[in-house]
């Protein structure tokens, strides 16, 4: 097995070439992420790893505000329990990775390393859980998973990856439920507010849905490149993991019953969906809310600028900080402004602040947004809120951006001739009446490499239609697309 790592490209190659090329080439530039000696694992960049750390602590408000804890659970699963879920241990078999010796020693039971922790998280609720008043439990973890990728791609799919997984237990079906359907609301939300990254919310079809689920939800979100991204799941798991590892509890009315569980995720595949769903030729584009720096400042070197512009400069900053922006001032006597500009365009800083000798005499400083290219004059009194407002300004134009994209490159067609037509190319989102049989799913995916990402909670009735495929009673509309 090879450990060569490949030389860092010079140039971007343009998403018209070469999309998945483009990708590459922007995360390892931008010092997001860059392969690792092991197969299939990368390594991720402080600049990627900043990201990851604004995407949890987003997330994380989120979960505690909606009573959520956190804890953790062994990287090692004992395969006695992964096995007694067969479903579970079937749609997971092929990607998992097994420890047999530890030391010198070969070990009497194979230890599986995390591939989810359903198996782990149960047996221990098994212990915890012995009256309605125990519950809910309502926990999240962040850690690390392994699953043994044949085909990888930098944050999108590797063979380690980091991500939070929920696990709750309920006393009842219902309350099971509605907590399913509120984490995918949270991450809704998060993908929207923070990430500016709109998403379609819904059900994924019983073939897609995760190993051992009584349902699974999801969020897709869709990709300059016409591909659809599958950015956060949340499944509804009945009393199936309940069953496997006798997790009862006594019910108010005296009788033994069995909780009702959920597990939810999302993991760094969504910095991936951020770069492919913002960025352009000249690098990354960050929405503010999650770039390590929100804002650059560059002082033009001229003259005796360390005694003049300099001290303006680290006065801007300190302005800003205290109003909580995340600020980055490039002092570096090494490089030009012009290459300054270009590396943290590369990087996707939002917002540049350029200040010289003629700004300082003007009092003003000139900005240049990262999304647009714009470039204006704002004075330096009030320049603090000025930057806040742009920011705010730059975060609703991405997310606006990224709607009219996904609202242009979605498609409703009843006709499956039309529905191959649109995916020879990139095709994004194609919206058809579907029947509901498996058959038909299936065989659609052979033809054309779509899938269904899921049947949204909103959307137009089915009624009267017939399936884009079999030309029987269409039940819903599903969201057809090529995939990541």
């Amino acid at each position: 097995m090879s450990t060569e790592i490949p030389d860092l490209p010079t140039e971007i190659t343009p998403q018209s070439q070469d999309f998945g090329r483009w990708y590459i080439d922007v995360v390892r530039r931008a010092e997001l992420a860059d392969y690792s000696p092991v197969k299939g694992c990368m390594v991720i960049r402080p600049y990627g790893y900043a990201i990851w750390e604004l995407m949890q602590q987003g997330l994380d408000r989120r979960f505690k505000a909606t009573g959520h804890v956190n804890a953790y659970f062994p990287l090692f699963i004992p395969e006695s329990l992964l096995m007694k879920e067969s479903e579970h241990v079937a749609g997971f078999a092929p990607q998992v990775a097994w420890v047999t010796q530890g030391g010198n020693e070969v070990l009497e039971e194979r230890l599986v390393v995390r591939p989810t922790s359903e198996t782990i998280i149960g047996t221990m609720y098994a212990k915890w859980v012995q009256s309605w008043r125990d519950l809910p439990i309502l926990i999240n973890q962040w850690a690390n998973v392994v699953r043994w990728e044949k085909v990888t791609r930098l944050f999108l799919r590797t063979t380690e990856f980091l991500w939070q997984e929920g696990h709750t237990a309920h006393e009842t079906a219902e309350e099971a439920e509605a907590e399913t359907q509120k984490m995918l609301g949270v991450y809704k939300d998060f993908a929207e507010t923070e990430l500016a990254m709109p998403v379609i919310d819904g059900q994924k079809t019983d073939s897609e849905k995760f190993a051992g689920a009584e349902r699974t939800y999801s969020i897709e979100a869709l990709m300059r490149d016409g591909r659809a991204l599958q950015a956060g799941t949340s499944h509804n798991l009945g009393q199936n993991f309940a069953k496997v590892f006798d997790i009862k509890f006594q019910a108010r009315d005296k009788s033994v019953q069995y909780v009702y569980g959920t597990s939810w995720g999302v993991s760094t595949r969504m910095i991936g969906g951020v770069i492919m769903t913002h960025g352009d030729d000249g690098g990354l584009i960050l929405p503010p809310r999650i770039a390590p720096y929100q804002v650059v400042i560059v002082p033009i070197p001229r003259g005796n600028w360390r005694e003049t512009v300099l001290p303006r400069a680290q006065a801007i900053r300190d302005e800003l900080v205290a109003r909580g922006v995340r600020v980055m001032l490039d002092d570096r006597d090494t490089q030009t402004p012009g290459s300054k500009y270009n590396e943290w365009e590369l990087r996707g800083v939002p917002l540049r602040l350029e200040i010289g000798p003629k700004d300082i005499e003007k009092s003003q400083v000139m900005l240049a947004r990262r999304d647009t290219r714009e470039k204006s004059s704002a004075a330096m009194e009030g320049l603090a809120a000025h930057v806040v407002g742009m920011l705010e300004s730059i975060q609703q134009a991405l997310l606006a951006r990224a709607v009219a994209f996904r609202d242009d490159h979605t498609t409703h067609t009843d006709s499956y001739d039309e529905f191959k037509q649109i995916m020879e190319g990139r095709p994004g989102f194609v919206v058809s009446p579907w029947c509901g049989s498996a058959q038909c799913e299936a065989e659609i995916k052979t033809e054309t490499q779509a899938t269904i990402r899921n049947i949204p909670f909103t959307g137009a009735t089915a009624a009267g239609k017939k399936c884009v495929k079999c030309d029987t009673e269409a039940t819903v509309h599903a969201w057809f697309a090529k995939a990541y």
